[in-house]
């Protein structure tokens, strides 16, 4: 599967959560509502969840291998400093 597109939607300045991105696979599959987060390491990125019962979060999609989610990943933080740099040129 590859990434075919990838949309900044959001980006925010302030506060931990920096965007809002979306994933598209193939032309034909779509993952909505990934963020861009900033923690204590750096950047990171974070698969959509929601809010249980319980009040924890549980990923809604997510990769299944660690190679996915690193090439996932690298390029969603890519387009995320792509879109930084646009931004701010």
């Amino acid at each position: 599967m590859n990434i075919t597109d990838i949309r900044v939607r959001k980006v925010n300045l302030e506060g931990k959560m920096k965007a809002i991105v979306s994933v598209t696979f193939d032309n034909a599959f779509v993952i909505h509502d990934v963020k861009v987060v900033e923690g204590q390491k750096g950047l990171f990125v974070a698969m959509p969840s929601r809010k249980t019962p319980e009040g924890e979060y549980r990923d809604i999609a997510h990769p299944i291998s660690s190679n996915a989610r690193e090439i996932i990943s690298k390029a969603v933080l890519d387009a995320y400093k792509t879109a930084m740099a646009n931004a701010i040129a």
